[in-house]
């Protein structure tokens, strides 16, 4: 029997906008007590989970999904224990829910505080990685928000088999259901039903590739955090080391080339292209990688596939990597504000002078000095997870964790005053 979706998605939405206030007066103890359980629940349900898991990777390759998608798909032991220490991580961290921001006396004698607080219910749309139904739970109940998750059709099995692990923990301990919710369907006219809904959603924050987050921001009628592609850049600046270089790529590059994080471009200074650049590209084709390079780069190293102005506006989410070389520091931050995305961007020197103007002017939400982009991860920060990276500079950006998912109100104390 088919459901009628539009009352189907509206009920949800309902029921998370119900369980809102309940969730927002949570103290952290009976929070974190909820997290533990649920970290315990995974691994518990880790085959239940697994097998969830085989059925999207079967659909997956009889569908001709990139290796890039399928890699972000597959769940295994390490994955879901990964997940579990992340609900622990959350567990750890101080609840922001109530923190005082800024408190003031005004000279009439009230007493002002800016005090931290939950959105409240929040909309999650996403493809592709299970781990994300956990990690959005984890920190949307943590810092007192309710969730409402949308994932991938490659993902359906999973995402349910983790949702209903997660949900049955909060039916265990006797909370509003309507705390976390999924639409589980495969229509995507579900996702359009979502974003109409300002009446009961506050936030949606869109997780996926371009034209997802592009249909996303067109259509909304809710407030939207956007996580755009990861264009990432390496830059090695002619006071580089140039093994710790060639290690920082390395790592940026192949360690795991379908995550926005990875390093989509290298660019290297003209004065040790000749001396960085054969070694260099050897060690990437030998970790798989297919070289697009400049004409220079070209000349320096054989069987080099010319790049386009296609190549550096790509995010390849692959083992390819666009190279150029750069005539100094500020043609690299100019490609750099350019080509990139806002996301993450790296040099690799030794001279302070051109780290700090690097630093400074590379309009990106996390710029490194001597590291490898891959480190732009929530649980790599110390946040516990992430929900994603955003690429806005309203209201939050970067990792979007804890304290990224409240905002805040004024709490006014005075005895009697009025204005005259």
């Amino acid at each position: 029997m088919a459901i009628n979706l539009k009352k189907y998605i509206t009920e949800i939405a309902q029921q998370a906008h119900m369980a809102e206030g309940f969730l927002q007066t949570l103290s952290s103890g009976k929070k974190n007590a909820a997290l533990e359980s649920m970290a315990e629940a995974l691994l518990k349900q880790k085959d239940f989970i697994l097998k969830a898991n085989k059925k999207d990777l079967s659909l997956a390759k009889r569908e001709g999904l990139s290796r890039a998608l399928i890699d972000r798909l597959i769940l295994n032991d390490k994955r879901i224990n990964e997940m579990s220490e992340s609900l622990l991580e959350i567990v750890k961290l101080a609840d922001p829910v109530g923190e005082v921001i800024k408190a003031w006396r005004r000279p009439n004698g009230l007493w002002i505080h800016k005090v931290r607080v939950p959105i409240g219910v929040i909309a999650i749309i996403y493809e592709s990685r299970p781990n994300v139904t956990s990690d959005c739970i984890g920190l949307c109940f943590k810092s007192g928000n309710c969730v409402i998750l949308k994932g991938g059709s490659e993902a359906l099995n999973s995402n349910l088999a983790i949702y209903q692990t997660l949900k049955n923990v909060i039916k265990k301990h006797g909370f509003p259901e309507g705390i976390i919710q999924m639409a589980a369907t495969t229509n995507r006219s579900a996702v359009d039903q979502l974003l109409k809904l300002n009446k009961y959603i506050d936030l949606v924050i869109p997780r996926g590739g371009e034209s997802l987050i592009n249909r996303v921001v067109r259509s909304s009628g809710i407030p939207v955090i956007k996580h755009y592609k990861g264009i990432c850049h390496v830059y090695v600046d002619e006071w580089a080391d140039l093994k710790m270089a060639e290690d920082i790529c390395y790592n940026a590059k192949v360690q795991r080339p379908g995550v926005c994080n990875a390093m989509e471009a290298m660019l290297v200074h003209k004065d040790v292209a000749a001396r960085f650049l054969p070694s260099m590209i050897k060690r990437l084709r030998k970790g798989g990688v297919q070289i697009r390079g400049c004409p220079v780069t070209a000349g320096i190293a054989k069987d080099v596939r010319r790049a386009t102005e296609k190549d550096y506006h790509s995010e390849y989410l692959d083992l390819i990597l666009s190279v150029k070389v750069i005539g100094d520091l500020q043609e690299a931050i100019s490609h750099i504000n350019f080509y990139g995305t806002g996301h993450s961007d790296s040099i690799v020197t030794d001279n302070y002078e051109h780290a700090l103007t690097f630093l400074k002017q590379v309009d990106s939400a996390c710029v490194y000095v001597n590291a490898s982009t891959r480190f732009t991860d929530g649980y790599q920060f110390g946040l516990g997870a992430e929900i994603g990276i955003s690429t806005d500079k309203l209201h939050c950006r970067g990792p979007m964790a804890l304290e990224e998912l409240t905002t805040y109100k004024y709490m006014i104390f005075g005895n009697g005053q009025i204005r005259t």
